[in-house]
């Protein structure tokens, strides 16, 4: 790192050697050069021979002893002892220092535009600049100075780091690695969806989570399922009869290979193991006689084994051929009778202790089998108690399906009769909602304005045919006076179909008509609004009383009467003050004079 200001040669000072020609701003001169390193002076040091060299150079050129200055020797003005380099003979060139202090530089690193002394490049800018060229130290690959932090932290493939799990270094090439196998790294529970449990407590976790599958207890004899623990008695009781097949399949199956082992069947065995039996006796007794017979020379035959060692053997049973009989009793043999060579003897032992090993192994053969059998039997009942309450369960299954079957039936007739209670309210309140709403609009007072919306819709409906005229709510003109409404077609009726706006007056049958003076003979004025109060289309008429029009109701509502010419359509088409935001009002006024 370069000195923070000027001083003396010191050992922070010595480990660098002159500044690069590069950063010169102007004309490079000999005089400012090192002449150890060629490089522009730093901390120049002058030597008795005259020449200059960076403090750095010097005290490396003389570090080992003595040296011949080799800028004398290539001037050829050496001369002793002038020209020996050696401690002490050079001294801080100050002057020189100042002029090469003071010389213009310039950044060397590409894309810095930094500007202004040598003194101020080495005090602030030297080491710092953001645009210098490192070597990254682990993958030493070339970074910019400002780039080195990001280059650390993000982007190096051989910095370390720290896990946020477990709080342990490792190599970022490593990551993938050390999240295998941390401590503490978060787990999700495949059963409840548990996040962030740490992986040396997921064991114990998915131990004690009764929403983690897994395999049924059935698994080993091809029970597949994957199952909740909360609903692994559930799964048990619904797939009894699938796990009972399973389980008998498996051991028919042990059964099968295990028949395999004994030579038909276990009564099979017995029956050859008991014929094995009397054969042994059989050989025994033979063996006792032909011992018992004297020889020639009167001791028996030798080689042959003695009863008592013989029978002491003969708790085993083997398969062998049956021998041949035995001989007749000692007292018919002849008296010339030749005693047994010793070889007939050790063959008649050989024999005897093959069929006694063979004996022994069948009747191990024979106990293992019958605790096979023990087994089976055992397990037959565990199978045939299974079974029992299985059977016990689907039946009490039946009953309470057939229960809940009788409760979905009723609870569907309770939900059929509620919505038909249901439609028929909902008819009742749009009823009263078309009659409050009727009854909100109604006045008692001979005056009724009619607000038209959505003219332009309606207009259309009514030229399409589809709705050609419509009908207000009723008015009246007192609480019980005459009921009355008015009729509009808005493509005209009869003369002005087409061409007009046609308003009609209806006398309707209300609740106090038999109190009311007939027929009705009051003034009615009909009136279009101009929406800016300008200009109302007005027409106005009196009732004729000989119109049944103005007699009293017999049915719902009276023939209308009106004004068929009422509006020409013109007035209506543009630009008009009749229409506002797609409505238009009508206003109807009974005279109330003689009531």
């Amino acid at each position: 790192m370069a000195a923070q200001e000027p001083s003396p040669p010191s050992s922070m000072e010595n480990n660098k050697p002159g500044f690069p020609k590069k950063i010169l701003a102007n004309k490079l001169e000999d005089k400012h050069l090192c002449n150890c390193c060629q490089n522009i002076l730093r901390r120049p040091f002058q030597a008795q021979c005259g020449h200059r060299f960076c403090s750095y150079c010097f005290n490396r050129t003389v570090g080992s002893g003595p040296q011949k200055c080799n800028a004398c020797i290539k001037e050829d003005i050496f001369e002793e002892p002038t020209s020996i380099l050696k401690q002490g003979c050079a001294f801080p060139d100050n002057a020189a220092r100042r002029e090469v202090e003071n010389l213009p530089a310039v950044c060397i690193n590409e894309g810095c535009a930094w500007k202004g002394s040598i003194k101020d490049y080495e005090l602030s800018h030297e080491g710092k600049c953001e645009f210098m060229i490192l070597s990254c130290p682990l993958c030493k690959e070339l970074i910019r100075l400002n780039e080195q932090e990001r280059h650390n932290e993000r982007v190096c493939p051989e910095r370390t780091l720290n896990c946020k799990y477990c709080k342990e270094p490792f190599h970022f090439k490593n990551i993938k690695a050390h999240d295998e196998i941390c401590p503490k790294y978060p787990m999700i529970c495949e059963g409840c969806a548990k996040k962030k449990i740490p992986r040396e407590k997921y064991v114990d976790h998915i131990k004690f989570c009764s929403k983690f599958r897994t395999p049924c207890r059935y698994h080993v004899v091809g029970c597949d399922m994957l199952v909740e623990k909360e609903k692994i008695h559930d799964h048990e009781r619904a797939c009894a009869h699938e796990h009972l097949n399973l389980l008998l399949h498996y051991i028919m199956g042990m059964k099968v290979s295990l028949e395999g082992l004994q030579p038909q069947s276990l009564e099979l065995a017995g029956h050859k193991a008991h014929e094995l039996h009397q054969a042994l006796r059989d050989l025994e007794a033979r063996v006792i006689q032909l011992s018992a017979i004297p020889g020639p020379t009167g001791p028996p035959v030798q080689g042959v084994p003695s009863s008592s060692s013989s029978a002491a053997s003969s708790s085993s049973a083997s398969a062998v051929a049956p021998l041949p009989p035995p001989p007749p009793a000692a007292a018919t043999l002849p008296t010339s009778f030749t005693p047994l060579p010793s070889s007939v003897g050790a063959a008649l032992e050989l024999q005897l202790h093959s069929e006694k090993t063979k004996v022994a192994d069948l009747g191990r053969r024979c106990q293992d089998l019958e605790v096979k059998a023990g087994t089976f039997q055992d397990v037959v009942c565990v199978l045939n108690r299974e079974v029992e309450r299985s059977a016990t369960t689907m039946e009490a299954s039946n009953r309470q399906h057939r229960l809940d079957q009788d409760k979905i039936e009723a609870l569907s007739n309770k939900v059929r009769q509620l919505e038909r209670q249901v439609g028929v309210k909902d008819l009742t309140v749009a009823e009263m909602e078309g009659r409050l709403r009727e009854m909100s609009a109604t006045t008692f007072d001979g005056v009724f304005i009619w607000r038209i919306s959505d003219f332009t819709k309606k207009r259309q409906d009514a030229i399409a045919g589809r709705a050609p005229a419509m009908f207000s709510p009723a008015f009246y003109t007192s609480k019980y006076g005459y009921k009355m409404c008015l009729r509009i077609y808005l493509n005209g009726d009869g003369t002005g179909r087409g061409t007009h706006l046609s308003l009609f007056f209806v006398v309707m049958r209300g609740m106090s008509d038999a109190l009311l003076k007939w027929p009705f003979n009051q003034k009615v004025t009909l009136m279009l609004l101009d929406q800016s109060n300008r200009e109302h289309i007005i027409d106005a008429f009196r009732p004729d009383i000989t119109s049944s029009s103005f007699q009293r109701p017999v049915s719902e509502m009276n023939i209308a009467s009106g004004c068929p010419l009422f509006c020409p359509l013109s007035k209506l088409e543009g630009k008009n003050s009749y229409i506002r935001d797609d409505t238009i009002f009508i206003k109807a006024i009974v005279d109330l004079t003689g009531l």
